[in-house]
């Protein structure tokens, strides 16, 4: 499996949001908000937690684990769109998160 470095996946990310934006212009008339896309981002998450509970036999639902692929993936790129939005530099937040949390863990 190739692999992607964290800015070959903010390029990638942030292109097809432009796509998605398109679309909406299309069928909308204006793009989604900030709001708009943390909500997506929201309902994605939500997702993601019950077809945890499917992959681990708590629900019951077929072709769990290529959805969940898909919507860990999906909330992925969420995030980097949301932060480019808000103008936060991911790789800086994350950075500090990990490093802030090793050291409270390893304290």
């Amino acid at each position: 499996m190739a692999t992607i470095d964290f800015e070959q996946l903010k390029e990638r990310s942030l292109k097809l949001r432009e796509r998605y934006h398109e679309l909406e212009r299309t069928h909308h008339g204006s793009e989604w908000t900030i709001e708009e896309d943390a909500l997506a981002f929201l309902t994605d998450a939500g997702l993601v937690g019950r077809l945890t509970m499917s992959q681990q036999g708590r629900w019951p639902k077929e072709n769990t684990q290529e959805e969940l692929k898909h919507k860990l993936g999906e909330s992925i790129w969420w995030l980097i769109v949301l932060a480019e939005r808000m103008n936060i530099n991911i790789e800086e937040a994350t950075e500090k998160f990990l490093t802030k949390t090793e050291k409270l863990i390893e304290g």
